[in-house]
């Protein structure tokens, strides 16, 4: 989660809004990035999709070391008994599987490998979509900065009235699926779901209106 952590509060950077003292009648907000994810059900799909991927390749992987392990300790054991052609034939073939399960390793989980692929093709469309809902609600209210309670930054206390996350889900509402208001759940992973309500309008997912405007 720390990826998805650190994309969310650079696009939170990129869309302009900075983290300053308010002064004047500069309005301010925070939203909470883990419990909006939590619950937006798409989010909890793809998680899940992307850990059965990775548990499919990591046994992959697991039979391939265990063949290699194999084949060192067959020739550990035969080595005794081996001409010195049959001897550089085991050790090339032993070469042969050690770069083939490297190769692997680094197709499945490398930096650009297709973990790396499926996690951008799968989660950045909702990062993007929370973004936009965050910059969409921030320029209603007409907030002067917002920040993420879940980015990392060091936070003393935080007031709930000033915690827009709601709003947020409310308005991603508008493109895609989210829990309702009252079945929303904080805490756990942000892959949980929780109860997966209809919405499709604008802050009135499970009934309920979005709270007062934050000042």
């Amino acid at each position: 989660m720390k990826t998805t952590k650190t994309v969310l509060l650079a696009l939170l950077m990129m869309m302009g809004i900075t983290v300053v003292n308010a002064q004047g009648n500069q309005k301010y907000a925070y939203v909470d990035t883990d419990y909006i994810l939590q619950n937006i059900p798409e989010f909890g799909d793809a998680q899940e999709e992307i850990n059965q991927m990775s548990v499919g390749w990591q046994k992959e992987l697991k039979a391939l070391r265990d063949k290699l392990d194999q084949m060192k300790r067959d020739y550990q054991t035969e080595s005794v008994l081996l001409s010195d052609d049959m001897k550089n034939k085991k050790e090339a073939a032993i070469a042969a599987k050690e770069q083939e399960l490297a190769a692997l390793q680094m197709q499945y989980f490398g930096p650009e490998g297709e973990l790396f692929t499926k996690r951008i093709e799968l989660i950045q469309p909702i990062q993007e979509k929370v973004y936009n809902a965050i910059n969409q609600v921030a320029q209603v209210k007409n907030y002067s900065f917002v920040f993420d309670k879940a980015a990392g930054t060091t936070i003393i206390y935080c007031n709930d009235k000033f915690d827009i996350s709601d709003d947020v889900l409310d308005e991603i509402g508008n493109v895609m699926q989210t829990v309702r208001r009252q079945d929303r759940k904080r805490g756990g992973n942000t892959g949980s779901t929780g109860s997966t309500g209809s919405t499709g309008n604008k802050g009135n997912a499970g009934g309920n209106k979005p709270g007062g405007e934050k000042k």
